[in-house]
């Protein structure tokens, strides 16, 4: 009886040992991770501060580090005195081309109406020409004249057939017949020389026009100057804001809650992209899991986990978040290759994101990389 009895307790036992050992899974491959987030120089320059001790907590924006900002000062300074400089011609530009569409085409009415004077001119002075040339015809007609009457009166005063007064009368006539000639003659050369200067006159106007027609492109040339001008003032306003960027880089800010590793110390050159801190998100971390192949059999996202850490001796609680899509090793810098004659089968392990419980991590106690042993109850 008392066999029986012993046999029905350790049987009673065993049930409840084997249904408590097979409502989890666990492993001991298994560390506290976290995304550690480098900080680095976004630009070049000499390190002034240093407002950091190692492993110190620093709240997101912080300053931890300074460069000399001295030289991007300046640099910002040097971009507005450009951007002004630029702005300023632009703006005179733009007033300009106003301006000149004006005057192209007053100049190009003026040119047209010189032209239309000029022709004009040359008709009148043709019509003085002519007018000079028949005044000449008669003054000659009128000179033949008075020379016959004066020789045929020289005939007569030398036969004393007229008195001497009626031929002196008519060598006056003939002497101001002559001078009526020669005062023809030179009032048409003058007529013929204004003729000659109103039609020089039209070529120059003719000129002047052909030059006035070419005022579209003169106004286009001035707006392209003016658009040039204006994207000048972009490029400027952009190297300003460049420069400001550059100024404001030279205090570089904690990008997360965390602590603090350092790498750099007062007096260092530091150049872009150059690590100069790590922040290590200690409220942002989970526990990655490598259990085997065989274990993951009942192993789904959701399920309650609860951990103990090595470092300090405590229990936490958490739950599956998701199991990676690939074992561990296809991940590594060299991943197996199982193609070979002396293939022997290993038991694989897959990574199983586990995250921790709000409030379970408050003290901020978990470092990445401790080990921890988690157990999935998988009931």
């Amino acid at each position: 009886m008392l066999l029986l009895g012993g046999i029905l307790v350790v049987s009673v036992a065993g049930l409840f040992l084997w249904r408590y050992f097979s409502s989890y899974e666990s492993t001991d491959d298994a560390q506290v991770d976290a995304h550690l987030h480098p900080v680095s120089a976004r630009i070049s320059g000499y390190v002034i501060r240093v407002n950091v001790a190692d492993n110190e907590y620093v709240q997101q924006g912080t300053v931890l580090v300074e460069i000399d900002p001295k030289d991007y000062e300046v640099a910002v300074e040097q971009a507005r005195a450009d951007l002004a400089n630029a702005e300023a011609t632009a703006q005179s530009l733009q007033i300009d081309v106003p301006i000149t569409s004006t005057n192209t085409s007053s100049q190009l009415q003026s040119t047209a109406a010189d032209i239309e004077n000029t022709l004009a001119g040359i008709a009148a002075a043709e019509k003085q020409f002519a007018a000079a040339n028949a005044q000449l015809e008669e003054a000659r007609a009128n000179d033949v004249k008075t020379q016959t009457d004066l020789l045929r009166y020289k005939m007569l005063v030398d036969k004393e057939e007229v008195a001497r007064q009626i031929y002196d009368t008519a060598v006056a006539a003939a002497r101001s017949s002559t001078a009526a000639v020669t005062a023809a003659r030179d009032n048409a050369e003058a007529a013929q020389k204004a003729v000659e200067q109103a039609r020089s006159r039209l070529v120059s106007a003719e000129a002047s026009h052909r030059a006035a027609q070419t005022a579209p492109k003169q106004v286009a040339a001035t707006r392209a100057k003016a658009l040039s001008a204006q994207a000048a003032v972009e490029q400027k306003r952009a190297a300003l804001e460049q420069a400001e960027l550059n100024l404001h880089y030279t205090k570089i800010v904690a990008p997360v809650n965390g602590s603090v590793t350092k790498r750099v110390v007062v007096g260092m050159n530091v150049a872009p992209g150059q690590q100069l801190l790590t922040v290590v998100p200690l409220e942002e971390v989970w526990i990655t899991a490598n259990f085997k192949e065989t274990q993951l059999r009942s192993v789904s996202p959701g399920q309650r986990v609860e951990f103990y850490v090595d470092s300090n001796n405590r229990f936490y609680k958490g739950r599956v978040d998701s199991i990676a899509g690939a074992t561990g090793p296809l991940f590594s810098l060299f991943p197996p290759e199982n193609a070979t004659g002396n293939y022997v089968k290993i038991v694989q392990r897959v990574p199983v994101k586990i995250v921790i419980d709000p409030g379970q991590n408050s003290d901020l106690q978990l470092r990445p990389g401790v080990n921890v042993v988690p157990k999935v109850y998988i009931r």
